[in-house]
């Protein structure tokens, strides 16, 4: 960066979260100005344009003023301007934020499709959207690192249990006899009753053992209906709060 500094720059595309773009233009004007500015060869230049407009999702729309265009489109241009050169990084700040449903779609799945050919760098806060796109997850609190590595390794490093949720029916209260009855339940914890009758528990087993089926056996046995169970799974979201919360102390 500081012995060739243009050359360095040439190798990074950046799209940044306010999305500054020029709003008198069309997106085709926009997308050859930043090809100009970023000295893609006049004689490649039309085509690459028209290439980057296509990748992008905006042919459609290519005439159109970008001061008349959709948050979303107005979003893609960004990253349209941000590929102009075919830089072998692009670091993305924010790119859906304020978008709807369909649009944040869109622009994962041409995230993903950009990360199969450059180093695509992305500042998030949206945690499902970083385990959905990234292969890997650097956490950054009070500008310190605190963790690198993939969204997999960090949900599994703050599972500190192996539990169940359960919602039974269970108007004879039998639930309290199968803590004797399953050797492997750890503990019971009554999480929530609900209003239709029914009660949900957490149920920690021992050691890493798969409580499921045993469940549903003895839960039967005991006239004890079952009427939703699922593991108990760690998110970013949690690994994350874990990382910070640990790091404050």
């Amino acid at each position: 960066m500081l012995k060739k500094p243009k050359k360095a720059k040439k190798e990074i595309g950046y799209m940044p979260e306010g999305v500054p773009l020029y709003m008198d233009l069309n997106v085709k004007e926009f997308v050859t100005y930043m090809a100009e500015i970023k000295q893609v060869d006049k004689k490649e230049r039309k085509e690459k344009v028209e290439k980057i407009i296509e990748q992008t999702g905006l042919k459609e729309v290519e005439k159109k003023l970008v001061k008349n265009l959709s948050r979303g489109y107005k979003q893609r241009v960004s990253m349209a301007g941000a590929l102009v050169g075919n830089p072998k990084i692009l670091i993305l700040d924010e790119p859906t934020v304020g978008l709807d449903p369909k649009q944040i779609t869109e622009i994962r799945n041409l995230i993903k499709e950009l990360g199969k050919t450059h180093t695509v760098i992305l500042s998030s806060h949206i945690l499902s959207e970083v385990s959905q796109i990234c292969n890997k997850v650097i956490i950054i609190n009070k500008g310190k690192i605190v963790a690198i590595d993939t969204p997999e390794n960090l949900e599994n490093k703050v599972t500190s249990n192996n539990s169940v949720y359960v919602t039974v029916e269970d108007s004879e209260n039998k639930i309290k006899t199968i803590q004797d009855k399953i050797e492997d339940i750890k503990t019971i914890e009554l999480m929530a009753e609900n209003e239709d009758g029914t009660k949900q528990y957490r149920i920690e087993a021992k050691g890493e053992t798969d409580l499921r089926k045993t469940i549903f056996a003895e839960f039967a046995k005991e006239n004890i209906t079952i009427f939703e169970m699922k593991k108990a799974d760690s998110t970013l979201e949690d690994a994350f709060m874990k990382l910070i919360e640990g790091g404050n102390k």
